[in-house]
């Protein structure tokens, strides 16, 4: 039979929780860190076509509008 296992005491569950938060802080830091860089034009990672960032900024700017003028009425 199956022997039953040992209880993880409570600080090594605290430290693997703070490991497993760590690592998803790390991933949405980087992932904000290059949709900023998108968005400036300033991505060393990834291509960017320029008339993508002008339709872009042109539709963002709709929107503004767009919510603008709706929260007047």
């Amino acid at each position: 039979m199956a022997a039953p296992k040992k209880r993880t005491s409570g600080s090594k569950k605290r430290i693997r929780k703070n490991i497993w938060k760590g690592k998803g802080y790390g991933a949405a830091l980087k992932a904000f860190s290059l949709g900023k860089s998108l968005s400036t034009g300033n991505s060393k990672s990834f291509f960017v076509p320029n008339n993508s960032l002008k339709v872009s900024k042109r539709i963002i700017k709709n929107l503004n509008n767009l919510n603008r003028l709706g929260s007047k009425n």
